[in-house]
């Protein structure tokens, strides 16, 4: 095998070998294997992350407006939005602030384009409940009967909270909940959101209905985070408003309702020092070292083009890992431009 194919997995060859044994281990932030020790996040997507956000919260250096700003939101109680290009840091404030202020794991809301308002507060079942009183039945079981499936006093068992309604539960002290990337929603998200962040509650109408014939009015539901809590008259209520972060890639205007509702922060692009911190958080300081000239040149091309932070990560961790041959050809493949040339 010559060189330049060193390394190289998959050659192309047409015959079976056994070159995935080479494989290195995966990049931090793809380290799936991690969620059999890590703690168990929601949704999976939290675990393998952890260590990584936890080394950038630690590393993170925020400057003087920015930090101003930050505690703007935290002495008004407010939502802060932060938007700017991709890599600038906006997911990383967030659990910088968990970190410090010792808060817990943040709570985190991904939006996609169908997200809906319902899809933070909570999610009811109904049909695995239907399902449950149904099998139930022909064993002559009365739902009436409190332990009996699909019982009234077993309803929470059928709710689960949303991140942003696992945030809004009453507790001492405020959680921290990042809804990543508002800018890909709907149309109406946005404004749906107004009312939910000024009063700082919202209603379950499945929990209001039956609030009378529960035991102390409460029934006890499942969190985002995989813990249960009680709710108590179908309603949450958080006593310590959340310290949430809305972040956006600035692909879209918001209404100025939710403007004004929310402190601004605009981050500009991540110069030297930053994205340098970014990679050593991520893949330690040889490989945040050695790749020192690929940040250079990820800086030159940032200054014409939309190029993302993440794509920097996996140029130098080809280069750390893998040491691959064409190591300027292979970073100009993987740091595509994300906008079309003008």
């Amino acid at each position: 095998m010559t060189e330049s194919s060193e390394w190289l997995i998959y050659r192309g060859a047409g015959e079976p070998h056994d070159g995935l044994d080479r494989l290195p281990a995966p990049p931090p932030w793809r380290d799936f294997a991690s969620r059999d020790t890590a703690g168990a996040g929601a949704d999976g997507s939290e675990d393998r992350r952890l260590g990584a956000h936890r080394h950038l919260a630690e590393l993170h250096r925020p400057g003087a407006e920015e930090l101003e700003m930050i505690n703007a939101a935290l002495y008004l109680r407010r939502p802060l939005l932060v938007t700017g290009s991709p890599g600038a840091g906006k997911s990383t404030l967030a659990h910088s602030v968990a970190y410090e202020l010792g808060l817990g794991n943040v709570l985190r809301w991904p939006i996609v384009s169908r997200s809906t308002l319902q899809d933070g507060l909570y999610h009811y079942d109904a049909i695995a409940r239907l399902q449950d009183v149904q099998i139930a039945a022909p064993q002559g079981a009365d739902p009436a009967t409190p332990g009996t499936p699909g019982s009234v006093e077993g309803i929470g068992s059928y709710i689960r909270l949303g991140p942003l309604g696992t945030a809004l539960l009453p507790s001492d002290r405020p959680r921290v909940l990042l809804i990543d990337e508002l800018d890909k929603s709907d149309i109406d998200l946005p404004n749906d959101l107004l009312n939910v962040l000024e009063e700082g509650e919202f209603a379950i109408p499945e929990l209001e209905r039956v609030a009378d014939r529960l035991p102390g009015g409460e029934a006890e539901v499942l969190t985002a985070d995989g813990s249960k809590a009680r709710v108590r008259d179908g309603r949450v209520r958080c006593r310590a408003f959340p310290f949430v972060v809305l972040t956006s890639n600035g692909e879209r205007d918001f209404p100025a309702p939710l403007m004004r509702r929310c402190i601004h922060l605009e981050l500009g692009r991540p110069d030297h020092k930053r994205l340098a911190t970014f990679v050593r958080a991520h893949l330690g300081d040889e490989a945040a070292r050695a790749g020192d000239d690929l940040i250079t040149h990820f800086l030159e091309r940032s200054r014409s083009e939309l190029v993302a932070a993440d794509q920097l990560l996996n140029a130098i961790y080809l280069t750390d890992a893998a040491a691959p041959p064409s190591r300027d050809r292979l970073a100009d493949l993987l740091i595509q431009r994300l906008d079309r040339p003008r």
